[in-house]
Order: C-alpha cells, then sequence, then structure tokens
C-alpha cells in the first residue's frame, strides 16, 4: 500500500530506523514543517548524476537503485535504496551517481540547504545521519567480498538475505520463517548488481527454488520458508541457531 502523502512522523513506518529514529517529540515538530512528500513510478529517473542536489531525503516505500556510467555507456549498478535509506548528502551540492526508482517510490524529503541548517540545533539527526553514513560504509565494504570472493549462488542468496533483513527489521516482533519479499529487480538489474550474467541468475534463482531454499510466485516475488536455511546458503561464516 502506497503511504498517504499526509503522513505523521509519528505514524511512518519507517520511523524507528530512518534519520528521525532518534529525534524527540520537538525535533519531529520541527521536520514536519518542512517535509515533503514525492512519488515516483517505477522506471522514472529521481536523481541524475552530476545535476544539482536541491533535496534529500529517505525512501518511505519501494525501491530505487543507483548506478553510474562509463564514458562507453557501459552502465554499472553500485548500490540499492531500501525503505528508510537516505538520498543526498548535507555539504554536497551534485549527486555522484545516478538514482532510478526500481519500483513504485515515495520520499520524504527536504529541501537541502534548510535542512543543512536544521543539523547544527538538531544533534539527534545529526548523529543519527552518521550512524546510517558509517553502515553504509560497512555495508559497501561487506559486498566487496560478496562480489570479490563468493560464488553466483552465494551472490544471490546474500542479495536476498539483505533485503529479506531490511524488510523483516520493520516488524516489532521480526519474523524468520514464511517471509514474502517485492524485489522488483528485473533479471538484468540483478546481474548488473552482482556481477554474473542473467543467463546465470535466472539458473541460480531456479535451482534454489527447485531444492525449496526460496519459492517463487512470479517473477518478483519471492517467499522464503526459513531464513536460516537461506543464510546458510551466502557462504557467510556465520552459526545459525
Amino acid at each position: 500500500m502506497t503511504p498517504r502523502l499526509d503522513l505523521r512522523c509519528a505514524d511512518c513506518g519507517i520511523r524507528h530506523r530512518a534519520v528521525c529514529a532518534r529525534c524527540d517529540e520537538a525535533e519531529l515538530a520541527r521536520l514536519e514543517e518542512v517535509k515533503f512528500y514525492r512519488r515516483y513510478e517505477a522506471g522514472q529517473k529521481i536523481v541524475w548524476a552530476g545535476d544539482e542536489l536541491s533535496f534529500v531525503g529517505s525512501v518511505v516505500s519501494g525501491i530505487a537503485t543507483m548506478s553510474q556510467t562509463l564514458e562507453d555507456g557501459r552502465v554499472q549498478m553500485v548500490g540499492l535504496l531500501l525503505p528508510s535509506d537516505f538520498i543526498g548528502r548535507p555539504g554536497r551540492e551534485t549527486a555522484p551517481y545516478d538514482v532510478t526508482a526500481a519500483s513504485d517510490v515515495t520520499l520524504c524529503c527536504f529541501r537541502r540547504a534548510p535542512f543543512e541548517r536544521l543539523l547544527a540545533d538538531m544533534p539527534h539527526v545529526s548523529g543519527r545521519l552518521l550512524e546510517m553514513t558509517l553502515d553504509e560504509l560497512d555495508a559497501a565494504r561487506e559486498w566487496m567480498m560478496v562480489l570479490g570472493r563468493k560464488t553466483a549462488r552465494e551472490r544471490i542468496a546474500s542479495l536476498l538475505v539483505s533485503v529479506a533483513r531490511r524488510e523483516a527489521s520493520f516488524d516489532l516482533m521480526p519474523r524468520t520463517h514464511d517471509l514474502r519479499l517485492d524485489l522488483p529487480l528485473t533479471r538484468e538489474a540483478m546481474s548488473e548488481y552482482l556481477g554474473l550474467t542473467i543467463e546465470t541468475v535466472s539458473r541460480q534463482i531456479s535451482q534454489l527454488g527447485r531444492e525449496g531454499v526460496i519459492a517463487l510466485d512470479d517473477r518478483r516475488r519471492i517467499l522464503i520458508p526459513d531464513l536460516d536455511r537461506l543464510i546458510v546458503e551466502t557462504g557467510d561464516d556465520v552459526t545459525v541457531a
């Protein structure tokens, strides 16, 4: 369900994970005064690399991709933006990457200049933004390991686990069984992100399905019967209870 455009901060589904997660009531009230919502349809460009970034904001719903285009026209996807992820950087006037809506996307936005001024008076927001930036750095380092050392099967499992964990984190009582993911990435987009061919992505997803690790409702909807079993397929050195 697409969020209402008049959604109150206190009722927002990403409230406990977004940049406003540490805000007190007074800070939330100030953000309420300056926020606005934008909606983008699947496939629509949200930000063009090199353009002036007039706003920053959080993904409320949907998934967006970040990509970079090389001089010869080749495109490399460099990241995914999931609900509660932040678009833009205070102090940076231009966008470093193209940001495209992979599904219908709703953003909670703030004009960049006013938001930068608010940060000086709202330590809970600036502190949370720093925390999210460091988490993003850790995730980028982990993804280097995924692309550099993991097999095709492990890469696909890692992507699914990453999205599943994010979706589960929005539940008050996170589940590890019978998780349903709406993954609006085409096989081509997944192959770009994972550094694989389209054929390899399709073959490995089908294999995971035949083995019962995942189930495919349709091309974009995935059922994970047991998240712990899928985690084993990532090849990570973890102990599954």
